[in-house]
């Protein structure tokens, strides 16, 4: 992982999957969920939804072993909790709003 490049990490059966929100990934997600201004302001009303954060990191995973399903990401999200995945979640928002 690599914190110059606004990227983040979870852990995804014991495994580290890195988030990195390339221009194509933001797209990706934004044609998914809407617009990602929209998606940072749930965020900060506590209104994002489960399948939003697995979808944002499903577009962000970089390097993410060919077996990764989204299933399985969300999974593993689920497993682990919502407390760990909100690290990289504040990073992607981050990313969104600031840029590199």
């Amino acid at each position: 992982m690599n914190p110059a490049r606004g990227e983040a990490a979870v852990r995804v059966a014991g495994e580290t999957l890195v988030l990195r929100p390339t221009f194509a990934a933001l797209v990706a997600a934004e044609q998914e969920l809407g617009p990602l201004f929209a998606l940072v302001e749930r965020a900060a009303g506590g209104r994002l939804g489960l399948a939003d954060l697995v979808a944002l990191f499903w577009h962000c995973r970089h390097d993410a072993p060919e077996a990764l399903t989204r299933e399985r990401l969300g999974e593993a999200v689920v497993e682990a909790g919502l407390g760990a995945a909100t690290p990289a979640l504040k990073v992607l928002l981050r990313q969104i709003l600031a840029g590199r």
